[in-house]
């Protein structure tokens, strides 16, 4: 198509989703399953508009899925705003650390006595099937100002941690098959790959995230200066803590999110002598432009708002373009007869299962559970994934294999996630009420 043509497509399709956002909002659909449609539309199986064929254009999908992972790690981190030390914590991790590590046995498992894969591709195939998703899980997500509830800010927590912390069980599949060094006895892999990349990836993020808001907080509260483009802040502090851990051989991912809860976290630092421009009578308040973001009793709080602000948008324009690509890729989808079991094995056994071994000695309602069990959405961080292995090398029918078992997989996920989120959070929201 043509630029004018493109431009027309893209605007009408934006305007659209403009117009009908509210009544999406009513029904068992979710926007990534009407941008999935459009995508096929587009793609080679429908118009033929766009062709991101993934054997040949693996580096650039990379890129782009690379690029909306960060964007929405980084919003989940200033989304939550709970510092890890925080013992809300706890169930979030064990998601995203032993109950993800459990996922990617169970899918190698699977892979090889069900699919007939080798190890190393069945150990691959776990890395890149076992993250759950932070841009699709909208729809499950605590609405703004709502009570904190643990089942949602664990699955909203463990999107985030786990597209870093299943890195390294892609790497270890890599390896196995030879494209990735794990050195003598595995000790690169065990050391760098996955125990540095780990605390060095949150290290870094976590001290970039801190350092850079109190910076600015300091120089707008004392010096009234570096006041005004929080876009340029927020793209400045995803792309630094990204660049930093990745040249530190730590994980970007789990750094950029780091960053974000970091950066969330820094408090105000009042003047003596000064008062919150909210005391008072509201006819006696006289606040200029940006006389809040400079105030010291509101400085962190105006940051924090108006990056998150930014970065939610960037969000919103980050997910239909990826989902659309999914959409697009879907006829390069080889169909098999182990879909049929596969990918309900791993909704309907393999999760739940993986969750209950993981989180072994915690108390969790029955309700949370089932909440937890069934919405591990696999979205951009197992398109990425399967990028970055084929960019590594993997290639031939091995390629194949794992290209169609990842986008049916994804694709199954957003149509069944999707059709399930708006009833299944009424249920919770039922069963949270009657404390069943």
């Amino acid at each position: 198509m043509s630029i004018a043509t493109w431009s027309l497509v893209v605007g009408v399709l934006l305007i659209t989703m403009v117009l009908v956002g509210t009544l999406l909002g009513r029904l068992p659909l979710s926007t990534a399953m009407i941008y999935l449609g459009l995508g096929f539309l587009l793609g080679p199986g429908g118009l033929g508009a766009i062709d991101p064929d993934p054997f040949r254009h693996a580096a650039t999908l990379e890129v782009a899925t690379e690029v909306a992972l960060v964007i929405s790690l980084f919003a989940a981190g200033l989304k939550l705003g709970v510092p890890l030390r925080d013992r809300r914590w706890i169930l979030p991790l064990r998601l995203a650390f032993p109950v993800m590590a459990i996922t990617v046995g169970l899918i190698a498992a699977v892979g090889v006595w069900g699919l007939g894969l080798p190890l190393s591709a069945a150990v691959l195939l776990g890395g890149i099937l076992a993250p759950t998703d932070p841009v699709l899980a909208a729809g499950i997500q605590s609405p703004k100002g709502s009570r904190f509830d643990q089942a949602r800010f664990s699955l909203a927590g463990e999107g985030a941690l786990n597209d870093g912390s299943a890195f390294p069980f892609v790497l270890l599949g890599l390896g196995l098959m030879g494209l990735h060094p794990l050195g003598a006895g595995g000790w690169h892999w065990w050391a760098i790959d996955l125990l540095w990349a780990t605390c060095g990836g949150l290290l870094v993020g976590a001290s970039l995230g801190a350092m850079v808001g109190k910076l600015v907080v300091y120089l707008r509260t004392r010096h009234h200066s570096a006041i005004g483009l929080d876009e340029f802040l927020c793209l400045g502090l995803i792309a630094t803590s990204y660049g930093a851990a990745q040249l530190c051989l730590a994980s970007g991912f789990l750094a950029v999110f780091a960053a974000g809860l970091a950066f969330h976290g820094v408090r105000e630092q009042p003047q003596a002598g000064t008062i919150s421009l909210d005391n008072g009578e509201p006819s006696a308040r006289r606040e200029g432009p940006g006389e809040r973001a400079s105030h010291s009793h509101h400085a962190s709080a105006s940051m924090s708002h108006a990056v998150l602000g930014f970065n939610e948008q960037l969000e919103k324009l980050a997910e239909p373009a990826i989902v659309l690509i999914v959409g697009a890729l879907l006829p390069y989808v080889t169909i098999q007869p182990k879909f049929g079991w596969f990918i309900p094995a791993l909704f309907f056994l393999l999760r739940p299962a993986a969750m209950w071994a993981g989180t072994l000695g915690m108390a969790i309602p029955r309700h949370q559970a089932v909440l937890i069990g069934w919405f591990g959405i696999r979205g951009i961080g197992s398109v990425f994934y399967l990028m970055f292995a084929l960019r590594q090398g993997v290639a031939g029918p091995l390629a194949q294999e794992l290209v169609s078992l990842t986008l049916a997989t994804v694709t199954a996920s957003v149509l069944c996630h999707g059709v399930s989120a708006l009833p299944g959070m009424r249920w919770y929201a039922k069963r949270t009420v009657t404390g069943e």
